[in-house]
């Protein structure tokens, strides 16, 4: 096959685009490890399990939610003292490796009719 001039643009875009994508890619081995410092003291080492229940459960969700939660309340977009508090320690990979994990994880949520 002939590499057309159009074809090798668009390989070389896909090639240089891989690095930035295996740099954003979440790992959640290492949120499992962060959650375990930071949020299982409020929301459960499992995640369903809060220790009020007015907290809420974060096993489970969207992992596109989680992110955009804490990255919220990183910007103060999001108001709550405790979690404002606790966002401002993380760096945008612990948010990706949090959501992930988290979205990983089997959840206790259900649509109530």
């Amino acid at each position: 096959m002939i590499a057309t001039p159009m074809f090798s643009r668009g390989l070389l875009a896909c090639a240089l685009l891989l690095p930035v994508g295996a740099a954003l890619a979440a790992n959640p081995e290492l949120g499992r490890q962060k959650a375990e410092q930071v949020c299982a003291s409020c929301h459960g080492k499992d995640g369903n399990t809060p220790i009020d229940p007015s907290y809420p459960k974060l096993a489970g969700q969207h992992k596109d939610f989680l992110e955009r939660a804490l990255l919220d309340y990183r910007s103060e977009a999001r108001k709550n003292a405790i979690m404002v508090g606790q966002a401002k320690q993380l760096s945008r990979e612990d948010v990706r490796n949090l959501a992930a994990y988290y979205s990983s994880l089997p959840g206790g949520l259900s649509v109530r009719r």
